[in-house]
């Protein structure tokens, strides 16, 4: 049965010690590096790592979560004043329709059906060419990996993410390993493009 995710627990988690590192993920860091920038939302964005570095290159960031907490830990850090911080569950918040250059959507793990529908919403709120960067635990973590959520219901894997994929020129959909301190973990990676034509999402 699955876990109802709540705010409260998450503001309990970073009031102690941070949750995260202050650095970006390396992949992510990889593959948005050199991009230019743009306008850019990060949901799920906890202390804000990642919108904090997206800031810093230049980009126009948005970080949405729903833990004060968390979002106040990252009000915190130097060029916080570059972010604009919005505390929302993210599956009920929204952008304008085709406003963004940039998704991120890094660990977010809540029930299936909600991953695609919020993905599927994020696809719509990008410009033509616009980029939709998900990464977050592989469901066989549990079995052959370190850390993260141990319900496979609320993992990731590349058959789960087909149906967004499929709304994408998709650059790589794919399991992909983690060293960490503790071994080796598995993640899943959706990185690609809305399409350029204007036309919207393809079905």
């Amino acid at each position: 049965m699955l876990r109802c995710v709540r705010a409260e627990d998450w503001d309990e988690r970073y009031v102690g010690d941070r949750q995260w590192s202050a650095e970006p993920n390396r992949l992510i860091a990889a593959l948005l590096a050199d991009l230019p920038p743009g306008d850019a939302v990060d949901l799920a964005a906890g202390e804000g790592r990642h919108a904090l570095w997206l800031a810093g290159l230049g980009w126009r960031v948005t970080a949405v979560d729903f833990s004060g907490a968390g979002l106040a830990r990252g009000q915190e850090q130097p060029g916080a004043d570059a972010v604009e911080w919005v505390r929302a569950d993210v599956l009920g918040w929204a952008a304008l329709p085709a406003s963004l250059d940039l998704v991120l959507v890094a660990y977010l793990h809540v029930p299936q059906e909600d991953t695609r529908e919020l993905l599927r919403r994020a696809v719509g709120w990008l410009r033509p060419g616009g980029r939709l960067l998900v990464l977050g635990h592989d469901v066989e973590n549990v079995q052959s990996g370190v850390g993260g959520p141990q319900d496979p219901a609320i993992l990731h894997s590349v058959e789960r993410l087909a149906p967004v994929a499929a709304l994408l020129d998709v650059d790589r959909l794919a399991q992909v390993p983690r060293e960490t301190p503790a071994g080796t973990a598995l993640d899943t990676l959706l990185w690609g493009r809305r399409p350029a034509s204007g036309v919207g999402p393809r079905r």
